[in-house]
């Protein structure tokens, strides 16, 4: 499996930006899939974006066009820019990696949208 650590959540108004990242255990070269997850209070966990090691990317209708999601080998970090964040954007972002068919989490990180 992957180790996967998540940072960059935080507090930000409405209209603001905010860049997660997520940094791998290992090359995310071998890694088929890597994406953001989001859960809001109350909710089930959703797709936010996700991306392929052949680069095809896949984004929730929510949030395309405002939200970007980059991977940086050199670093082993997935990144997720988000742009023009709402107050329905709250919500626990997590990190997931899918390798040799098993998926990985990463443990969380709070982004707070305030109105």
């Amino acid at each position: 499996q992957v180790q996967l650590v998540e940072s960059g959540g935080g507090l930000v108004q409405a209209g603001g930006s905010l860049r997660l990242s997520c940094a791998a255990s290992r090359s995310i070269f071998s890694i088929y899939a890597m994406g953001w997850y989001r859960q809001a209070p109350g909710k089930q966990r959703e797709l936010v974006a996700t991306n392929t090691n052949s680069g095809r990317t896949n984004y929730a209708d929510s949030v395309k066009g405002r939200f970007g999601i980059f991977r940086d080998s050199a670093k082993n970090t997935v990144y997720l820019q988000m742009n023009s964040l709402k107050p329905e954007d709250t919500a626990v972002y997590y990190c997931n990696a899918i390798k040799d068919g098993l998926s990985s989490w990463g443990q969380g990180t709070q982004v707070t949208v305030s109105s």
